[in-house]
């Protein structure tokens, strides 16, 4: 395999504005995350949004008509549930850790516990372990009540210097 650099979406925005570690780094260092989220395309076409509450984070779906999936319940896409929670879950890690590089994703796996009706949906992270190369998130997420999840995951990520 090369070492070149694959150029998603993602990536391209950010690259655009100064490198994404340049970003990283100036959000962690200001305690401001909201421009690195808006450099996220994908963020931004689900309308995730998120509040932090000390070094807690509280992630948010808001209802949007273009997330979902099945128009008879009406319910979210999974596929946009479990975007969500991924995504929550590399910017839980990027938001406190203290390496500002990347989270890469090693696994993902996702417990769908019930239908995500068509409101607006949460979703927290709770780092199990970091330690210099791996970290491994639970992400469980919620509309109504948090004792009654729609979705729990698992996400395992190498952090890379």
């Amino acid at each position: 395999m090369s070492d070149q650099k694959i150029v998603t979406p993602d990536t391209a925005v950010i690259q655009q504005n100064g490198g994404f570690e340049d970003v990283l780094r100036e959000a962690q260092q200001s305690g401001e995350f909201q421009p690195l989220l808006d450099n996220i395309p994908y963020a931004n076409l689900i309308g995730l949004k998120f509040q932090r509450l000390g070094n807690d984070v509280l992630f948010h779906l808001p209802k949007n008509d273009d997330n979902i999936g099945n128009p008879i319940l009406p319910a979210i896409h999974g596929g946009v549930i479990g975007g969500f929670m991924e995504l929550s879950a590399s910017l839980h890690l990027m938001m406190n850790m203290d390496c500002a590089t990347l989270p890469k994703m090693i696994d993902f796996s996702l417990d769908y516990l019930r239908a995500g009706r068509h409101q607006d949906t949460y979703a927290e992270c709770q780092v199990w372990r970091q330690g210099t190369r791996v970290a491994n998130v639970a992400i469980n997420a919620w509309q109504t009540e948090r004792s009654s999840p729609i979705a729990t995951a698992r996400a395992h990520f190498l952090l890379t210097k």
